[in-house]
């Protein structure tokens, strides 16, 4: 799921911060803090707020300035009141976020926060979105506040669909819903990994299915999940799996349409695959390992191998073999030798030397790669395919 986590928190637990680049979970976790943190019976007067998206450094300094005024501030009403820098966005490594003026002001609260400067019945919340986390302010708010820290799930990296499918499930446990484990697993490839998403779909099933039927079958994803960008990646993956030319240089133009870069498309669908056939490829003739009927037995065929003949594997970021995706290779293995696999991964490689340092539009270099990886005879079905193509 999004990287959540709670530092250590503040001795008194008057300073409170939410951060994180996964803008909806972090919003919302905000928001809830800040009722708990209201005073009870206080309402907008226990409250004061102060607008953290600012379009310069000098209005950054201002906010600054107002945040320590307002905690200096007795409360209107009662001896209690919040603080809430909302939604700041001078703390990213933006033009804003690195000008003298703003790094001055943010040292200064720093100071002011580690001399005691929140006094009893004074609490301080401050949310945002993008952090730079070198900056010497927020190692200080992990030493000062009770800090949570809400970040998007990386799906360029090894294992993203687990942490993903964490959050489905989390998300989908709060409407009193559950996933079959295919379901699942088909719910994540075609959603993604966007919380905001997620919770999209999470709503459309939870209306669809009603109070009487609360388990999500894989029917009913494939039926009713709108395919995210992600799913669409899912997509190309799978159609360069099963060697299908065609289908693949459709998607290919779905998400060069889309917006997605070339560079993202090659590393996060492309790159992923090729490297899981060469993986899955290898283990079959130098073990002779017979493929997997479905991706999720691949775990369990794994586990009879002896160590040093996995420890090469891709990994998840906990050290665990990424074995779904090597499962979903192995199925579909069959299509292709260990040296077509071998050959289209050199040629992953030259697609990204072209792609970062020549001039070649970024879709010819792509839809070329499609060809010499799924063609047969690539050396005569390059030529004879690049001239049907056509933009989107």
């Amino acid at each position: 799921m999004p990287s959540k986590k709670s530092l250590k928190p503040a001795a008194d637990q008057r300073i409170f911060a939410v951060v994180g680049s996964d803008d909806g979970q972090m919003k919302g976790r905000a928001r809830a803090l800040a009722e708990e943190l209201t005073p009870p019976g206080a309402g907008e007067f226990g409250v004061e707020v102060i607008d953290g998206c600012v379009d310069n450094a000098d209005q950054a300094v201002r906010r600054v300035g107002e945040v320590i005024q307002a905690i200096r501030t007795l409360p209107f009403f009662g001896s209690e009141k919040l603080v809430w820098l909302k939604d700041v966005n001078f703390l990213a490594d933006t033009v804003t976020g690195r000008a003298a003026g703003t790094l001055k002001a943010l040292d200064d609260l720093k100071e002011f926060l580690e001399g005691g400067g929140v006094p009893s019945g004074v609490k301080l919340l401050v949310n945002a979105a993008d952090v730079d986390k070198r900056r010497s302010f927020y190692k200080a708010l992990g030493r000062l506040t009770r800090l949570e820290v809400y970040d998007k799930v990386d799906t360029s990296k090894p294992g993203w669909e687990e942490d993903a499918q964490a959050l489905a499930m989390q998300l989908a446990g709060r409407l009193g819903l559950r996933f079959q484990p295919e379901a699942l697993e088909s719910f994540i490839l075609q959603a993604g990994a966007d919380s905001r998403q997620i919770q999209n779909e999470l709503a459309k099933l939870d209306l669809y299915l009603g109070p009487d039927q609360r388990e999500i079958t894989a029917g009913t994803v494939r039926d009713l999940v709108s395919k995210s960008t992600t799913g669409v990646i899912w997509e190309l993956s799978n159609a360069i799996l099963k060697r299908d030319l065609a289908g693949s240089l459709q998607l290919l133009d779905q998400l060069l349409f889309q917006g997605e870069t070339a560079v993202t498309i090659l590393l996060a669908a492309i790159v992923p695959t090729v490297r899981n056939l060469v993986a899955v490829k290898a283990l079959f003739e130098q073990h002779k390992v017979s493929p997997p009927q479905a991706a999720y037995q691949f775990n369990a065929l794994l586990g009879r191998l002896p160590p040093e003949a996995t420890e090469h594997l891709p990994r998840k970021k906990d050290g665990g073999i990424n074995a779904y995706g090597l499962g979903l290779a192995a199925c579909e293995a069959r299509r292709f030798s260990l040296v077509e696999a071998v050959s289209a991964l050199e040629a992953c490689l030259q697609a990204n030397l072209q792609l970062v340092s020549s001039q070649l539009e970024p879709r010819l270099v792509l839809s070329q790669l499609l060809v010499k990886v799924l063609e047969k005879n690539a050396a005569n079905a390059t030529s004879r395919k690049m001239p049907q193509i056509t933009g989107p």
